[in-house]
């Protein structure tokens, strides 16, 4: 079986995460898959960051929630990560979603709800209406920490896929499974390592594998997936160990 590539916040190691340029370099770099995060702005706009804050990764200050699309436009997402990428603006969901369909890209799209520090009110309708409203070609996943957020959009989007995700305990990911809410884990690669023998049987996609070492330990046992931030690299493993 071969296993998935899925970029994390894009080619998250290469360029500055989660921007237009990362993205288009995982496509480049032959990922299956873009893993990317959405929060909620101020006046109602899917953005696509991780933090729940803009500080790390902008020139600018404070919460998503606390501002605008227009103020969030205005702040350089790229320049931190390396000058060559000033000016470089933070995305919407839209605009990701519109690179890939002129990519043509059919592979997975994992978006993930940032829910889990700060419950952006009606954020999962917001996320299934908007793609109800649009056909794409690749594969919708949605991931979320916070598990009344995957709850709440399979209500809304039953026939999308759902996968859990968490740092060590996976009771609720049980649960969920279970339910037949969810249909894989994405854990982390650390605690994947611990405790992947004891595991039952479902597709595991583990994050974040940045190591040659970790790369050959998720392709040598086969599993559905990987989350990286080194695409390219997984990419030349992947062809030495499993031929494609």
């Amino acid at each position: 079986m071969l296993t998935q590539i899925i970029a994390h916040r894009g080619s998250k190691g290469t360029r500055p995460e989660n921007t237009l340029p990362a993205f288009e370099a995982a496509l480049a770099d032959g990922a299956d898959g873009i893993e990317t995060d959405v929060h909620l702005s101020k006046d109602g706009h899917l953005i696509i960051i991780h933090d729940e804050k803009v500080d790390r990764t902008t020139d600018g200050k404070g919460r998503v929630l606390d501002l605008t699309l227009a103020q969030l436009k205005r702040l350089d997402a790229g320049a931190k990560f390396d000058s060559v990428y000033a000016g470089t603006r933070i995305p919407t969901l839209d605009e990701v979603v519109q690179l890939l369909v002129k990519a043509n890209f059919t592979g997975i799209f994992n978006l993930e709800l940032k829910t889990n520090k700060i419950h952006y009110d009606g954020i999962e309708a917001l996320v299934a209406d908007y793609f109800n409203h649009h056909e794409v070609p690749f594969k919708l996943v949605y991931s979320s920490f916070y598990p009344k957020s995957i709850e709440r959009l399979h209500a809304l989007q039953p026939t999308a896929e759902f996968d859990s995700l968490f740092e060590s305990k996976f009771k609720t990911a049980r649960r969920l499974h279970a339910e037949h809410v969810i249909i894989g884990y994405h854990p982390d690669i650390r605690w994947v390592r611990r405790h992947w023998l004891l595991l039952p049987k479902v597709q595991l996609r583990p994050w974040t594998v940045n190591s040659e070492r970790d790369m050959r330990f998720c392709y040598r046992h086969q599993f559905a997936g990987l989350i990286t931030d080194y695409p390219g690299l997984a990419h030349r493993l992947r062809l030495k160990m499993q031929g494609s």
